[in-house]
């Protein structure tokens, strides 16, 4: 068992804050390295590009489902990260926030050559506080994110009363009785509470899902769909923000998640947004790199999206 890379699978749902916690076990002053291995919904990748830690090994999948030819892919990359045993510590896996973690959690147990040399020391998943009750209404890959959980981050307690939270635990304690939870804002959590905790229970998880460790297929909802924009050149803010905070009050309901990162005419730091239905939040981050493309790439994943109206609405903010 020690001889083998732990793998940690961080799930949870459409902003929840997995990127988040990510950044902050990558940043974190604690002399190990990482392998990252990113999985998104949609044609274009944004959560690659917002994962901080340029010593990191980071990998890109953008089939939006990791299981059936993801899981391949999944395979194919910790194969080739086994040969170069002794460059990293351990092995995070973010899955997109529309995975059932099953298949992902699956593949160290089906793949003989995966199980011989990684072990899956834990599912972490980050839940949203503000809108999980909507959320095990609407997208049942929550309630599977939750009940395969072996430690839950608690995230946005800002944003609930002290009541609400109660009932938030009370939900997550519903489908999962056993995870450790950690209430955080801004996924603040200590490291040693998610990686290193040894924490997979297989005899649990088969306890709940008799069928894991065969190989079934689970597909996500079907009616989600992902609108991706990537405009080479600068965007007027002016135009830009007024435009976004308008949509997404508008189309809130149906926005379950977007982001992106922007070129600003005549700022020389790429402006980052995310939102989770009506909420925004955006700020100024690093600095474009000399090599870089000037680009302007964004999001947004929901029901009902008009794509032909949001590309027009965004072509229209160009500089």
């Amino acid at each position: 068992m020690s001889d083998k890379i732990p793998v940690t699978v961080l799930t949870g749902y459409l902003g929840a804050g997995k990127t988040t916690l990510l950044n902050r076990i990558l940043t974190e002053p604690h002399g190990k390295k990482f392998a990252v291995i990113v999985n998104e919904f949609g044609e274009i990748g944004i959560d690659n590009d917002l994962v901080v830690g340029a010593d990191e090994e980071v990998f890109e999948m953008n089939n939006g489902c990791i299981c059936c030819t993801v899981r391949g892919d999944l395979i194919r990359i910790i194969e080739g990260l086994m040969k170069r045993k002794g460059k990293f510590d351990a092995i995070i896996v973010e899955t997109t926030g529309l995975a059932d973690p099953a298949p992902v959690a699956q593949t160290f147990f089906v793949d003989e050559d995966v199980s011989a040399r990684a072990r899956l020391d834990a599912v972490i998943t980050v839940v949203d506080a503000r809108w999980l009750k909507d959320q095990l209404k609407d997208a049942p890959e929550v309630k599977n994110q939750i009940a395969f959980a072996d430690v839950i981050v608690l995230n946005k307690i800002d944003l609930v009363s002290a009541d609400e939270l109660v009932d938030v635990e009370k939900n997550i304690r519903a489908i999962n009785a056993y995870a450790t939870i950690h209430k955080t804002t801004r996924s603040a959590v200590s490291l040693d509470a998610v990686l290193g905790k040894n924490a997979f229970d297989l005899d649990r998880i088969l306890d709940i899902a008799p069928e894991f460790l065969e190989d079934v297929h689970v597909h996500h909802d079907e009616s989600v769909q992902s609108v991706a924009i990537n405009l080479p050149g600068d965007i007027d803010p002016e135009k830009f923000m007024p435009w976004l905070n308008e949509f997404t009050q508008a189309e809130g309901p149906n926005i379950l998640r977007c982001k992106g990162i922007l070129s600003f005419k005549d700022e020389p730091k790429r402006f980052v947004f995310q939102g989770v239905h009506m909420i925004l939040d955006g700020d100024l981050q690093r600095d474009w790199k000399a090599d870089e493309v000037r680009q302007s790439k964004m999001v947004f994943i929901g029901h009902k999206l008009n794509r032909a109206v949001i590309e027009k609405a965004v072509e229209a903010c160009r500089v």
